[in-house]
This record gives structure tokens, C-alpha cells and sequence, in this order.
């Protein structure tokens, strides 16, 4: 037992009562690749003791961050079973019940929740962002209601991106447009976003990154399964990427993983300047890390799989070094489309993005600097694909995709809607719809707020 470990679990039994100490230990197991640990633990701590029921709600959070979706979704339906006066158990089972498609069964989790406690904005925004059944009037007269009574300003975030679709629905587009100003206001004020840090990034990325350099990358290791990097920006259309390659029978998809941070931050963090002192078998040894790391996400031996972290972009040298042999798709969606989708939506309370419109419009021309500058020094090794494109002709692109990344056609992606898997991310709804047209130009009722952008 490591010592950051033994002082955790002395927590645990100085104050056995301690949800917070018990949940501090869990995360550390969890961390270490030991979430069955973590779940016995849990499990044991509900057989001695019923009542206590928020071992069974650290349990459901263990296997929700673990991606192990059907096996939260039974801990999530024994919990409000014991617990179903309680507004936040029915919040959590809505989340897991849209993970894994029940849409019809999220909404009314969602409403469930409303019905104990109507000031929620996680049960108002979680309802909005299935994006599944149009706001009417009443609905805005109860948020106007809650937002008088919201308990913190993360809910009245919520609550004010919730209203953002709700005016949007009954064609209020002024309104509209002025609440997800102060949702993003607010939430600026709460998740700083700091725009000169990632335009002295991709400066520093430019600077660094050379031909020379990746010319001392680690070896390929053909031995190993093969990551598919989905790069982009926030609401480019990644999700559905992600579930087209998904349905691939050599591809599994993993979803939005922060291993890859995680390895950065261990190196010095986000400084390209500090990757590049490292040698051919540091780097190896990092990519071996990653592949390591990774498992404990993996329910099938496909040789391929996809990790979807959109921020990825910033590590793109990282991956170049450490793991030569992985594919990269870039993916792209028309600028002001793709800026105003982010601005709209509500991410969670600890991802640091853009929250005003000029801001948003810079961080996708640094993003676009940043995958030029690599489409130059390493050419051919990016696959670009257009949201729009993919749209108009689904079964061109896939293909074409496909053969980009040495995978043979299969018509399975073309049927990517029919795939089951659990998705994460707030387009986990649209990607069980065949390809449409939906939301391409939403932003034009909004066209006349949006000169920020432009500039």
C-alpha cells in the first residue's frame, strides 16, 4: 500500500462517516486503475449498513465515470427506488438513462426531479439538452420562477441555458439570445478562461514543433491496438465521427478521455517546449503509459479505438512523439455554426472554455493555426473531415474516411444510428437520428447578435 494511499484510508476509519473522505479514497483507487476496489468497498459499506445511501450514490458516480453505463444504470434505479422523494437521484438516472438512449425514460426522470424540487437548474438543463421535446410557456414561467430561487450560481447557469432553448423553441430568439449571454457571463466569472495562455500556446507550438524534432519521436509499436484521435472543436460534429467509426467492427469507441492530459500535465504540463527534451525511450515509455492507461476503458480486443477529446488539438505534437502509430481525424464544421453551438451549451462545471463570442471566434482561428501548422511540417498525416460534407453525402465521406485510416468499408457506419453503445457527450442524442439536416443553420435566427463572431 502507497503512502497516499495509507493516509486516505486513516481518514476513512478517523471518521467513518465521512462521505467526503470515503469519496476522496475511491477517486485515488480509481485513479490507480482499481475501480473494483473502489466498488467493493462501496458495496460492502451497503450490505452492512442499507441506510446509508450514499455509498450506493458514490457507486453509481464510480461506474458513470468508469464508462461502465449498464451497470450504473442498475445501481441508479436501486437508489431512487430507495430514495424516490429526493430530486437529485432522479437528475442522476435521467443522465444515465440518456447515456444509454432511453430518451423518452431521461425526460421523464428529468421531470420527475422537477416535480420535487422545480428551482433545479441540473433538471432544467438536462432536459433542455436532449434537444427531444419543444419548451411551451408554462415551462418558461417555472424557470423564470426557479431563478428566483436558485440555490447557487452553477444553477442559475443551468437555468439560464435552459431558457436560452426554451424561448428559442417558441421563436423568442432576442430573449433567447440574451439569456445565453448571462449563462455565459456568469459561468466566465465562475471557470476563467484564459485567451492568451492558448494564443501564447499555439505560438509555442509553432516554435517548437519541426521536422527535426519529430524526427526523434518514439518507434511505431506495431504490436499495439491502434488510437483514433477525434480533434476539433467543441459541437464540431466529433460525436458523430466518434459513433460512425464506432460502428465499425474493428473500431471501438471510447469516448472524450482525459489520459492523454493527465500524461501532459506529469511532463511539465501543456509546454511543448518541456516534451521536446525527452528522448526516444521517455517517449515510448509515455506511449506505452497512454495504452496502459486506456484500458481500463476497453470491453472488447478491436484493434482500433477512438479517443474523442476535442482539446486533443493542443497535444498534437504530444501524440506525434509518443504515439506515431495513431490516426488523427480533424474534424470541421462551418466557423460561426460551430462557435454559436458552443456558446449555447453548457459543458460541466470544470472545463475552461471561451464564454463571449469575440473569444470563441479566436480560439477556433488558434485551433486552425495550430492544425496548419502541422498539416506543413508533417503532411498527409491529418484526415480532415467536414460536418457539412458528411451531411450532404454520408456515404462519400465515410468512405473516404475509412480509407484514410486502412480500414475496409463497412455498411455498419452508415447505419451508425442503430448503434447502441453508451454515448457521454451532449450530442448523444442526435447521434441516435440518421443524418439530417437539424441545427446546420440554427444560428442564422440569431445572425444579428453575432458580429463578435465574425470579427
Amino acid at each position: 500500500m502507497g503512502h497516499q494511499e495509507h493516509l486516505l484510508r486513516q481518514a476513512v476509519e478517523r471518521s467513518s462517516g465521512s462521505v467526503q473522505a470515503y469519496a476522496d479514497l475511491c477517486s485515488f483507487l480509481c485513479s490507480e486503475g482499481r475501480c473494483d476496489d473502489a466498488l467493493a468497498l462501496l458495496g460492502m459499506i451497503f450490505d452492512r449498513q442499507p441506510d446509508k445511501l450514499w455509498a450506493l450514490s458514490l457507486k453509481a458516480a464510480v461506474l458513470d465515470a468508469e464508462r461502465r453505463a449498464d451497470e450504473a444504470l442498475v445501481v441508479h434505479e436501486a437508489l431512487i427506488e430507495r430514495a424516490s422523494q429526493a430530486a437529485i437521484p432522479w437528475v442522476n438516472y435521467g443522465h444515465a438513462l440518456r447515456t444509454v438512449g432511453r430518451l423518452a425514460d431521461a425526460v421523464a426522470a428529468y421531470r420527475r426531479s422537477l416535480a420535487i424540487d422545480p428551482a433545479s437548474g441540473f433538471a432544467w438543463w438536462g432536459l433542455a439538452d436532449l434537444r427531444v421535446i419543444p419548451f411551451e410557456a408554462d415551462d418558461i414561467a417555472r424557470m423564470e420562477q426557479a431563478l428566483g430561487q436558485a440555490r447557487d450560481d452553477l444553477g442559475t447557469v443551468q437555468l439560464h441555458f435552459a431558457m436560452g432553448k426554451a424561448y428559442a423553441d417558441l421563436g423568442g430568439f432576442e430573449a433567447s439570445f440574451r439569456h445565453y449571454e448571462l449563462a455565459n457571463d456568469l459561468r466566465g466569472r465562475l471557470v476563467p478562461y484564459a485567451a492568451e495562455a492558448t494564443s501564447d500556446l499555439v505560438r509555442e507550438i509553432e516554435a517548437v514543433f519541426t521536422p527535426d524534432l519529430l524526427a526523434r519521436r518514439a518507434k511505431p509499436d506495431n504490436g499495439a491496438s491502434t488510437p483514433i484521435f477525434i480533434i476539433g472543436m467543441p459541437r464540431s460534429g466529433s460525436t458523430l465521427i466518434e459513433q460512425i467509426l464506432a460502428s465499425h467492427p474493428l473500431v471501438e469507441g471510447l469516448g472524450e478521455l482525459s489520459e492523454l492530459k493527465k500524461i501532459a500535465t506529469r511532463i511539465g504540463g501543456a509546454s511543448p517546449a518541456g516534451w521536446a527534451t525527452l528522448d526516444a525511450v521517455e517517449l515510448r515509455g509515455l506511449g506505452e503509459s497512454y495504452l496502459a492507461s486506456i484500458r481500463r476503458y476497453r470491453r472488447t480486443d478491436r484493434p482500433f479505438f477512438t479517443d474523442k477529446m476535442p482539446a486533443n488539438w493542443q497535444f498534437l505534437g504530444l501524440i506525434r512523439l509518443i504515439l506515431p502509430q495513431a490516426k488523427i481525424v480533424d474534424v470541421r464544421r462551418h466557423r460561426i455554426a460551430c462557435c454559436f453551438s458552443t456558446f449555447t451549451t453548457y459543458f460541466n462545471s470544470r472545463t475552461s472554455v471561451p464564454t463571449n463570442l469575440f473569444d470563441l471566434g479566436r480560439y477556433y482561428q488558434l485551433y486552425v493555426d495550430a492544425i496548419s501548422h502541422f498539416e506543413r511540417i508533417t503532411p498527409g498525416v491529418l484526415h480532415r473531415t467536414d460536418y457539412e460534407q458528411v451531411v450532404k453525402d454520408l456515404d462519400g465521406e465515410v468512405r473516404r474516411l475509412l480509407t484514410r485510416l486502412d480500414l475496409p468499408f463497412d455498411p455498419a457506419c452508415l447505419r451508425f444510428h442503430e448503434n447502441s453503445r453508451a454515448v457521454h457527450t451532449p450530442s448523444a442524442q442526435q447521434v441516435r437520428r440518421p443524418i439530417n439536416r437539424d441545427g446546420l443553420d440554427r444560428w442564422c435566427a440569431y445572425e444579428r447578435w453575432l458580429e463578435p463572431l465574425r470579427a
